[in-house]
């Protein structure tokens, strides 16, 4: 059939598109129409496995209190599925169990240093994989002992041995008469010009031994070299002053004066008021001190001990007053004004070397030369150690080798 246009025209079928489009449209609009569907029910997690051959034993080369705690990972630990592991103790196989530690995947060990000495423990390990956890069988009894000795200290063991017998070599040594090389120390080699120049000039000498205590190992090597230099003023027969910062450092020096000025027999020239208590005070006794400086005018004084701010200050006013001066001291911050003030300066170890160097006394001229060779020795092994790493770098040797040898030592 054609139109007044000529054109033909076709019947669209009534129904198809439009009903399809409205259903569309109805179920987007309301998609509550839509027939209800049964949602899928989630797979079933597997249990994760727990860790197996839990074992427990006493740490080994240890002062007690320590326990460590080793065992097989969890088979899930591979899987990422493990979160972390947890230790258990108690003190009964099957109950009380309490953590003690925790440690991530793909860890298998871990040291209990707080279990108690002597006492009979158990062991459980917990897998955890964030929601449960699974435990291994419990391991025990184990106790935690302290061991008389640290097998990773046979070096040092040796080490020490060879100390003492060194020291006891060079003892005996001495007791027989064998002539020890000492390295002469300036200071002390003009110890009799000073004790002379004090004779000649009538003048006193002043001792000061520092204001630590006797505690101080810096005071007690000044007690010994005051016991040396007394002996030489009693034989010169000139006066000795000694003012003292602590009471009890007084009362062990007036004693050491006096057996020295016994030893060479003259007890009557001992004057006990020339070793006198001054003050407890820093600065107080700094001019007590500088008062006897001014007033005495002392040909030598001697400080030696453990000295501090107040160093620079004596010192100072020694030099003013025209006396010779000789200083001994291990204090690091106070040698560099003893050095630039005294004419001369027995620095850090050479203060206890005095003593000996000075009396010739058989058990401190061993014990010093045993000290000697001990540190020549591990001064040895030092340059041993560099020169050893030196050819590992340098790949003379392998590094296993040295460090091993660096473990060992």
């Amino acid at each position: 059939m054609r139109g007044a246009t000529g054109f033909s025209r076709r019947t669209r079928p009534v129904g198809g598109p439009t009903i399809v489009t409205a259903t569309l449209a109805a179920l987007l609009l309301f998609p509550a129409a839509l027939p209800a569907q049964e949602p899928e029910a989630p797979a079933p997690v597997a249990a994760i496995a727990p860790p197996a051959g839990v074992l427990a034993v006493d740490s080994p080369d240890d002062r007690g209190g320590s326990v460590d705690v080793s065992w097989d990972l969890s088979p899930d630990d591979a899987e990422g599925r493990v979160l972390c592991y947890r230790i258990y103790r108690s003190a009964h196989p099957d109950t009380g169990f309490a953590p003690v530690g925790l440690v991530a995947p793909g860890v298998s060990r871990f040291r209990d240093s707080a279990a108690p000495d002597g006492t009979p423990l158990h062991y459980r390990v917990a897998v955890s994989d964030g929601e449960r956890e699974v435990f291994s069988a419990s391991f025990g009894p184990v106790e935690a002992l302290p061991q008389w000795f640290h097998r990773g200290r046979i070096t040092v063991l040796i080490a020490s041995l060879g100390f003492v017998v060194a020291i006891v070599y060079f003892v005996r040594a001495a007791k027989a008469g064998k002539d020890l090389f000492i390295r002469r120390l300036a200071g002390l080699d003009h110890m009799d010009d000073a004790v002379g120049r004090a004779t000649e000039m009538g003048k006193p000498i002043l001792f000061i031994s520092g204001l630590s205590t006797i505690s101080d190992v810096a005071t007690i090597a000044a007690v010994n070299i005051l016991g040396e230099v007394a002996k030489k003023t009693a034989e010169y027969n000139t006066r000795l002053i000694v003012p003292c910062a602590d009471p009890i450092v007084m009362a062990v020096e007036q004693e050491v004066v006096k057996e020295a000025y016994a030893k060479v027999g003259r007890v009557d020239a001992y004057n006990e008021d020339d070793v006198f208590y001054l003050t407890r005070s820093q600065f107080a006794y700094v001019a007590g001190v500088s008062g006897i400086m001014v007033r005495q005018r002392p040909a030598t004084i001697l400080y030696m001990g453990m000295f501090y701010a107040e160093s620079l200050v004596l010192a100072e006013t020694g030099a003013s007053v025209g006396s010779i001066q000789i200083a001994g001291t291990d204090a690091v911050t106070q040698l560099p004004f003893f050095i630039t003030s005294c004419d001369y300066t027995l620095i850090g170890e050479e203060l206890y070397a005095a003593s000996a160097y000075l009396s010739r006394e058989p058990v401190l001229l061993g014990g010093l030369k045993g000290q000697d060779m001990t540190k020549a020795a591990i001064g040895l092994a030092i340059v041993l150690g560099a020169i050893s790493a030196t050819l590992a770098a340098l790949g003379v040797i392998p590094w296993d080798f040295v460090a091993r040898v660096l473990v060992n030592a």
